[in-house]
């Protein structure tokens, strides 16, 4: 094996056991790209030296930039579009039947720049403008992700054209951001009041983050070894209310578990529902 080789291996083995992320043998582009600039910057040669720099100085900041250059996505406004309709049309009005005064919990794990929570946050208002009265104790919405750059663009909320033509129609645009300057719009006050953001690594405990109805992660979980992905899902639904829902990504499918979860074939899509 080369050095170059070596080192990728290294590299391989320090992001599992950070973030649980499982990179192919064939990814060596996909780190090179995102981490050329940090390792120019820091003088680092090799993948190697890199892991070696992380391990030997812990607090320098090194390694907390490396997981966030290699855990940072780009994402959408209500990508897939159908989880954000299902959720209007069948789970709100399930949930609320069974409990009307209940706030409804929603997790948004792997928050990324925030599209997905905020755009949870508008589905929630959508719903209260079509069914008034219907959602009496409100929702509150978490977004976690690992990466501390991401939470601090998610808590301002800002976005520029470009991540803003990423799955925004023009209605939703007027209705639900401000005009920042020009090129640049903010989520008005009352979709960002409904949203809290917090750090959290997948791999950690979720104790403190309470029960929800509802917890999309989606398009996380491919990331993930088999045994991490099962460990997560079964975690998962230990945060879950009895009845609830777990969304997951168009192409991620839930094999095995079945004592945990029933699938909900909704045409379009499939979701979860905690047994």
């Amino acid at each position: 094996m080369s050095s170059g080789d070596l080192g990728f291996e290294q590299f391989r083995t320090f992001l599992e056991k950070a973030c649980g992320i499982l990179l192919g043998t064939n990814k060596q582009y996909l780190v090179s790209s995102r981490l050329n600039k940090l390792m120019d910057q820091n003088s680092i040669k090799s993948l190697g030296e890199l892991v070696q720099r992380m391990e030997s100085m812990p607090r320098s900041g090194l390694r907390e930039q490396v997981v966030d250059a290699m855990t940072t996505n780009e994402t959408l406004w209500f990508r897939d579009t159908y989880p954000f309709e299902v959720l209007k049309s069948r789970v709100l009005p399930e949930l609320l039947k069974e409990t009307p005064n209940q706030r409804i919990r929603i997790w948004s794990a792997a928050a990324s720049s925030g599209q997905e929570p905020f755009s949870l946050s508008m589905a929630i208002d959508e719903y209260e403008r079509s069914n008034p009265g219907m959602l009496r104790g409100g929702a509150q919405i978490l977004g976690t992700d690992l990466s501390s750059s991401m939470l601090q663009a998610c808590r301002a909320g800002e976005y520029d054209s470009l991540a803003i033509g990423r799955g925004l129609s023009q209605e939703r645009l007027q209705r639900f951001f401000d005009n920042k300057a020009p090129g640049r719009w903010g989520v008005k006050p009352a979709i960002k009041s409904r949203v809290e953001f917090r750090a959290l690594n997948l791999l950690d405990s979720y104790a403190t983050l309470g029960k929800f109805d509802i917890v999309f992660c989606r398009n996380v979980l491919i990331y993930f070894s088999a045994e991490v992905k099962r460990d997560i899902l079964l975690r998962i639904h230990a945060t879950l209310r009895p009845g609830g829902y777990l969304f997951l990504g168009a192409s991620e499918a839930l094999n095995g578990l079945p004592d945990h979860y029933q699938m909900v074939q909704c045409s379009p899509g499939i979701i979860y529902k905690v047994k």
